[in-house]
């Protein structure tokens, strides 16, 4: 089964011996509040090891110091951003340290779209965004209706009081939307995403065990199971791309025809494809658990789901979203309250101002969108599930402006938020009209935060058929 609790306190330690050698410090001094380095050469490493992940740490950070404060991500002088206000100011600016992905080279390689920055960066995403864009949804819904409808099929015929992983079923559901939206046919074959999700499987595995071992041994047990593994994946993608160029689909809006229609390099090809299914999956996967969570701990707001989507009769249409208001509202809450995406990071070539500060060239930016997120101030009773406070009659403008799970800043935002979107409100409306969800007694759920925040552990689930 997939494990992919990611990003934790682990992360930091690789992340921190990986980079500090390549990524030469800043010596400028700064008028920014924040902690001096505890060790001169892994800066405030030990900090972020004590408070757990870099989310805890970025709110112990803005608790002490502020809106805005500065901190030593290895020798590197470094700024942190938390508030509605400092977003705004923040907008403009697209490029991304590369740092951030450095530990998932050898799985989503050299020629990735999260290392380019610039022209090409903005070329890249101009290039790769409509077949992610509100527009292009319809043509996905009749895949995400089918994929549900598989789904409750299976879930009415089990026992009514059998404990069902979570995680793992939502992480399925996702990974066979993805590979259906993305590749096309070739994943309507359940031989072909069985081998390349446990491909898949293979590869992250080997990217957790990295971040507490160490990198593996070139010609070790570890090494040629990963190559293997990756070998299978770029084979298939390899395959499908021959497919695709035998009998090309004028106006196709898969991914893959996109890359193919502008006649990049096969590596490219195989690194971003490999680049959105890594991100694509973890976002929707772990959304689309954290959701049904809330809901199977928050009977009240299921049942007010469950009346809102039996309004919606057969096939969920992209032009019925409005009238699932509640349901967005749901998705909103899950995404602020679980912290989905804790932080981004941006950064520019010249000295420039933020908050009545100098930010010296090349210094790395966190927007910490997680701690504003929890934000007493910006959101009463924050740890309160609430749906409601995403109505238009109780939003402010600064929970908007504060809102922003996918990222935000230079047009550099999560380019499937959209998608995201669309395929949990699909797969909700269709689960949440026949389906009650209830949590397994006994169980204390933790989150564990990193890119992405999951539970720390599985997450145990009954489902009875609505009268």
């Amino acid at each position: 089964m997939l494990a992919f609790a990611i990003f934790a306190v682990t992360f930091v330690v690789v992340l921190i011996a990986a980079v500090i050698y390549f990524y030469p410090g800043s010596t400028k001094t700064s008028t920014i509040p924040g902690m001096d380095p505890t060790d001169p050469r892994e800066g405030n490493f030990p900090d972020i090891g004590a408070a757990g992940s870099m989310h805890e740490f970025l709110a112990n950070l803005h608790e002490t110091y502020g809106t805005i404060a500065s901190f030593w991500f290895g020798t590197k002088f470094t700024v942190s951003i938390a508030s509605p206000e400092l977003f705004k100011e923040h907008m403009g600016v697209f490029d991304r340290p590369p740092e951030v992905f450095a530990l998932f080279k050898p799985l989503i390689g050299r020629s990735s779209i999260h290392y380019a920055n610039k022209a090409d960066g903005r070329r890249r995403r101009i290039m790769y965004d409509p077949p992610f864009t509100q527009a292009n949804l319809r043509n996905f819904c009749g895949t995400f209706n089918e994929l549900a409808c598989e789904l409750e099929k299976k879930l009415l015929g089990l026992p009514k009081d059998e404990h069902l992983p979570l995680m793992q079923y939502c992480h399925a559901l996702v990974i066979k939307a993805l590979t259906r939206i993305f590749f096309g046919d070739y994943f309507k074959d359940e031989g072909n995403i069985l081998k390349f999700r446990h491909s898949f499987e293979i590869c992250w595995s080997e990217m957790e065990t990295s971040l507490t071992q160490g990198p593996a041994e070139d010609g070790s047990d570890r090494d040629k199971k990963f190559k293997e593994a990756l070998g299978f994946m770029h084979d298939s993608i390899r395959a499908i791309m021959k497919k695709r160029k035998a009998k090309p689909v004028v106006g196709s809006t898969l991914f893959i025809d996109v890359l193919l229609e502008n006649e990049l390099p096969e590596e490219q090809v195989l690194d971003d494809c490999l680049s959105y299914m890594m991100g694509a999956f973890h976002t929707s996967g772990n959304l689309m658990a954290w959701t049904i969570y809330f809901l199977a701990t928050h009977q009240d707001c299921q049942e007010k789901l469950h009346q809102e989507v039996t309004k919606v009769k057969g096939q969920v249409e992209q032009s019925q979203f409005d009238q699932l208001k509640y349901l967005h509202h749901v998705i909103n809450e899950s995404l602020r309250l679980s912290i989905l995406t804790p932080y981004a990071a941006r950064f520019q070539d010249s000295d420039t101002e933020l908050g009545g500060h100098i930010i010296p060239a090349g210094t790395s930016v966190y927007h910490a969108l997680g701690v504003v997120l929890e934000d007493p101030e910006i959101w009463p009773e924050p740890q309160k599930f609430d749906p409601g406070r995403f109505s238009v009659d109780n939003i402010t403008q600064r929970q908007e402006t504060g809102f922003q799970p996918f990222g935000f800043a230079g047009k550099r935002s999560c380019p499937g938020q959209h998608f995201a979107y669309a395929q949990i409100t699909i797969f909700l409306a269709v689960l949440c009209r026949t389906l009650k969800f209830n949590l397994v007694e006994g169980q204390v759920v933790v989150p564990r935060y990193g890119l992405v925040t999951s539970p720390e552990e599985e997450i145990w689930v009954t489902v009875e058929k609505r009268k």
